[in-house]
């Protein structure tokens, strides 16, 4: 059984394969900006058992590729503007968006970004 601070229990027989718990402390910075740093706790689970710089290397690298999709999505399909919040919408645009990207990206006789072949296809 494993105890924690924060008064989490894990039944060892139920996570057999359960070989870390790794916690994350990350601070956020908001550079030009007058916002106050923001800190959070993430948890996360692992069948594998590996040190502390291994799991924070792949957790950032993790991260880092979900930041720059974010990033495309944002730019070229203005993302965040969206305002899509009932039922499933939000989950079924992005879907569409993720497909009409791919498409995107694979589409290879125009030499420019996502943005403008999006503006260009209509």
């Amino acid at each position: 059984m494993f105890k924690f601070s924060k008064q989490i229990e894990i039944d060892k027989n139920e996570w057999v394969n359960l070989k870390s718990i790794v916690q994350i402390e990350s601070i956020r910075e908001f550079k030009n900006s007058d916002k106050e740093k923001e800190t959070s706790t993430r948890y996360y689970i692992s069948s594998l058992k590996n040190n502390a710089s291994y799991f924070q290397s792949a957790i950032r690298s993790h991260w880092t590729v979900e930041n720059k999709l974010h990033r495309v999505l944002d730019v070229g399909f203005s993302e965040d503007a969206s305002r899509k919040r009932a039922g499933n919408a939000a989950q079924n645009y992005s879907v569409l968006l993720k497909t009409a990207l791919n498409l995107l990206k694979n589409e290879k006789t125009e030499k420019q970004g996502v943005k403008g072949k999006r503006l260009k296809a209509g």
